[in-house]
């Protein structure tokens, strides 16, 4: 298996696929072009449907006894490749790892799971329909897996690839990110103290996120809500006092927060420490957590599968946001498992291990098969 991973996804990292953010830039086409026929060379019927201009998601079924469906989803799209210290479309193999942007985000995982689609079709028919999907967009706004909820058939679970570290990730944190903006009143720097620095105010909305955390109780497996400052922005020349002054705010959310709520709280808490000289934008980013339960179908298939190869089979919670929390919304069961660790995601050598890819190839094949005895019996 590990060869065929080494091929496959060389292939994948070979054809570049960065996320245009809405700019220019030819996306993902080429990749689900490359996808699609690869899943035709090895008897998998699949199509392509367009959710934004020329950006498709892939989309194939393998049949099974019951035309419920187990969904294997990740995505095509990846992160920019400014300053990376390896070739990023190169895949070159070193000490049994592969090497390329998206190796490990998300196209490690994305071959694990053609890789045990192409098996599944191979034979015997397995007890669940299998769909494969591959989406755009999931590096930005998510519209891949918004896209794809309209297309799917009934299904029952959804595991979701991410890196995980091969790890049942049931859990995962959500996102709001805002934009937070004091307002001063500018004027010459020879005179500051006719004028209101809209940087000194900031400084102590500064000091007030580092020192005060979000009020939530933490999760079992994902610890504390958390928010980061993430960018500064003040200022307009060396001789004038600044009026405004921006910071952007990245909000990390548990199960059972909702993002907007807590925009709007934060908002509040902010308008108490500054009054009248603080405003907060709109989000420009929202994501939500998700909280599977670990004794549902699909986590217990995942779970049975990795402890039938000697794995921890403990489920785990990831504090990073993915696909699974969209379809959890729309009512399908889901979690969260892959090759790799996030932390060589988007990184300047981003990298895979090839046995792993391998190996999860087999434990999502050995997870459909083991749905016999759940939602497909």
């Amino acid at each position: 298996m590990t060869a065929r991973a080494e091929a496959l996804l060389r292939e994948l990292v070979r054809t570049p696929s960065v996320n245009p953010r809405d700019g220019s830039g030819p996306g993902e086409a080429a990749l689900a072009a490359v996808v699609r026929l690869w899943l035709a060379d090895h008897g998998i019927a699949a199509e392509s449907q367009e959710v934004l201009p020329g950006r498709p998601n892939v989309v194939a079924v393998v049949p099974g006894r019951d035309p419920r469906a187990i969904l294997l989803e990740s995505h095509l799209d990846t992160v920019e490749v400014d300053g990376m210290t390896v070739d990023p479309y190169a895949g070159e193999v070193r000490g049994g790892r592969l090497y390329g942007r998206g190796a490990c985000d998300a196209k490690g995982p994305l071959a694990a799971f053609m890789l045990a689609a192409a098996e599944l079709a191979a034979g015997p028919v397995p007890p669940c329909t299998v769909v494969l999907a591959a989406v755009v967009d999931e590096e930005y706004r998510y519209r891949g897996v918004l896209g794809l909820l309209d297309a799917l058939p009934e299904v029952v679970g959804a595991i979701v690839g991410e890196p995980t570290g091969l790890a049942a990730a049931t859990a995962h944190k959500g996102v709001v990110r805002y934009t937070v903006r004091t307002l001063g009143r500018a004027g010459h720097t020879s005179r500051p103290s006719e004028a209101v620095n809209a940087v000194s105010l900031m400084a102590r909305v500064l000091g007030h996120l580092d020192a005060t955390p979000p009020e939530i109780a933490g999760h079992p497996l994902l610890g504390p809500a958390t928010r980061c400052v993430t960018r500064v922005h003040g200022g307009t020349g060396p001789n004038i006092v600044p009026g405004r002054c921006e910071i952007d705010v990245d909000r990390r959310t548990l199960p059972g927060e909702d993002p907007m709520d807590v925009w709007r709280r934060e908002g509040e808490e902010l308008a108490r420490l500054l009054p009248g000289q603080v405003e907060l934008d709109p989000p420009f980013n929202v994501d939500y957590a998700l909280d599977t339960p670990a004794d549902s179908p699909i986590a217990a298939a995942l779970c049975g599968a990795l402890a039938a190869r000697g794995r921890d089979a403990s489920v785990r919670g990831m504090p990073f946001c993915t696909d699974a929390s969209k379809l959890a919304r729309a009512g399908i069961p889901a979690v969260v498992f892959g090759p790799g660790s996030i932390l060589d995601a988007h990184s300047a050598d981003e990298s895979v291990a090839l046995a792993d890819v391998g190996f999860a190839a087999e434990v999502v094949a050995d997870l459909v098969r083991r749905v016999e005895a759940g939602p497909c019996a």
